[in-house]
C-alpha cells in the first residue's frame, strides 16, 4: 500500500471520528484541575507551552442570534449536530465538470472538528458582536477592487455576477481590461493567472495573518519566553505556519517608512499582563479590509496553570468607523503529547502555484493550436464552493 493511499486513509478516518465526538455533549468532557500561573525564572508571568482553544466560537456573532451574547445548552448540542453533519459532506456535481473535479478536494478536513463554545462571538465590543461598518473611504476601495474582479470574468447569465455563488464553467469574451493591473496589491485571487500575485495569498502560501483567531483549520500557539522577549510560532492554517518575535522594551516601533508582514511588535509587562503594540503593518497584507494602517494593542494574561487569557483591540479609522475588540480563552496542551515542527507545509513544497501557473501556459497554447477554448473566458476563481449555501458551516 503506497504511502499516499495510507495517508488518505487516515485523514478519512480522522474526519469520521472528529464527526462522532461532535455528537458527544460539551459538558462531558473533562476539565483538569486549576491552579495558580505559573512564573519564570526571572519572575515573570509565564506564558510558555503549547495552547490552543478549546471551542469552536465565530468571530462575528452569527444573524440568527443578534442581541444573544450566549448559546443555551440545547442551542449549543443543535449545533454541534448541525456541524457533525458537515464532516459527512462530500458533495459532487455533474460528472465530468470542473465543479466536478474541484469537489473531489474533500474539504470537510479543513472544517473544525471541536464543540460549539458557549458565546456567539469572539468579538466582545461593539455589543452586537460584529465587526464596526467599514468606512466610506474603505468602501470606495472595497468597490474599486471588486469591479476589477468583475470585469475579468464577464460572466454570462450562468453566474449573474455573482461570483461567491457561481457554478462555473466558461464566460463571455475577455475583458479589455484583462492586462490592466489591479487597483491595490491583490490578496485574494481573480479570474488571471499571468503572474504569481494573480492567485492571491492563500494559493501563495502566505495567507498567515495577525491577529489569527484560528478560523476552520485549527489553531496552535507555541511561546517561548526570555528575559527581554517573547517568541510565538503560529501552527495554523494550511501548513502556513510562521515565527513571531516580541521585543519587550522600552524602545519605540520602527520608523514609519518600515513595513513589516505581521507588522513590528513592542511589548511591555503591566502587572502579570503582557501588552503588546503592533503597528507598521504591510499594504501587501489585509485583515478584514484593513491595510497598512493596522493598529493592534494585545493583552496576554496567565489566568492560572492551564489557561492563558487574549485580548486585542483592532483600530484603523481609514476602515472601520470605530475600534473592536476580540476574547480568545486559550488552554495549555502537554509538551510531552505534542510537537509543533516549524517548516512551511504548504503546497507540499509549494509546487502547486508553479503547476497553476504551467498549466496556464499549457491552456493557452492549446487555444492558440484551436484546440481549446479562450483561458481568458474560463473561471478560474471565485467559482463557489461545496460549503456555500445550505452546506456552510452555521458558526463561519
Amino acid at each position: 500500500m503506497t504511502r499516499r493511499v495510507i495517508e488518505t486513509l487516515g485523514v478519512v478516518a480522522a474526519t469520521l471520528v472528529a464527526a462522532a465526538l461532535l455528537m458527544v455533549a460539551p459538558g462531558a468532557q473533562e476539565q483538569p484541575e486549576a491552579g495558580p500561573a505559573a512564573k519564570t525564572a526571572w519572575g515573570d508571568p509565564d506564558l510558555q507551552g503549547i495552547w490552543t482553544t478549546d471551542y469552536a466560537i465565530p468571530l462575528q456573532r452569527p444573524a440568527r442570534f443578534a442581541g444573544q451574547a450566549e448559546f443555551t445548552e440545547e442551542e449549543r448540542a443543535a449545533l454541534d449536530r448541525e456541524r457533525a453533519a458537515l464532516l459527512a459532506l462530500d458533495p459532487r456535481s455533474e460528472a465530468g465538470s470542473e465543479q466536478d473535479v474541484g469537489g473531489a478536494y474533500n474539504r470537510t478536513i479543513f472544517l473544525t472538528h471541536k464543540h460549539t463554545g458557549s458565546r456567539t462571538s469572539l468579538i466582545i465590543d461593539p455589543p452586537d458582536g460584529r465587526i464596526p461598518p467599514f468606512t466610506a473611504e474603505a468602501q470606495a476601495r472595497r468597490a474599486a477592487f471588486r469591479r476589477y474582479q468583475l470585469d475579468l470574468l464577464q460572466a454570462t447569465d450562468v453566474c449573474k455576477n455573482d461570483m461567491p455563488g457561481c457554478a462555473g464553467g466558461q464566460y463571455g469574451p475577455p475583458s479589455p481590461r484583462r492586462a490592466e493591473p489591479p487597483p491595490s496589491y491583490p490578496t485574494s485571487a481573480f479570474n488571471r493567472s499571468d503572474h504569481p500575485e494573480d492567485r492571491g495569498l492563500g494559493e501563495r502560501c502566505l495567507s498567515a495573518r495577525l491577529p489569527d483567531f484560528g478560523g476552520a483549520a485549527g489553531y496552535f500557539l507555541q511561546v517561548v519566553q526570555s528575559p527581554d522577549t517573547v517568541s510565538i510560532f503560529y501552527d495554523t492554517g494550511q501548513g502556513q505556519g510562521w515565527q513571531r518575535i516580541i521585543p519587550v522594551t522600552d524602545r519605540p516601533h520602527l520608523p514609519s517608512d518600515v513595513r513589516q508582514w505581521w507588522g513590528d511588535s513592542r511589548g511591555r509587562w503591566e502587572g502579570d499582563t503582557l501588552v503588546v503594540d503592533v503597528t507598521n503593518f504591510s499594504p501587501k497584507t489585509d485583515y478584514q479590509g484593513s491595510r497598512e494602517n493596522l493598529h493592534l494593542v494585545e493583552r496576554w494574561t496567565r489566568r492560572d496553570a492551564h489557561t492563558l487569557d487574549y485580548l486585542v483591540t483592532m483600530n484603523d479609522p481609514t476602515t472601520w468607523t470605530q475600534p473592536w475588540t476580540v476574547a480568545l480563552e486559550l488552554s495549555l496542551q502537554s509538551n510531552e503529547a505534542n510537537r509543533v515542527y516549524k517548516e512551511p507545509r504548504c503546497h507540499e513544497g509549494n509546487y502547486g502555484l508553479p503547476g497553476l501557473l504551467a498549466g496556464a501556459r499549457v491552456e493557452e497554447r492549446a487555444f492558440a493550436a484551436g484546440e481549446g477554448p479562450d483561458p481568458a473566458t474560463l473561471c478560474t476563481a471565485g467559482c463557489g464552493s461545496a460549503f456555500d449555501g445550505e452546506n456552510r458551516d452555521p458558526l463561519r
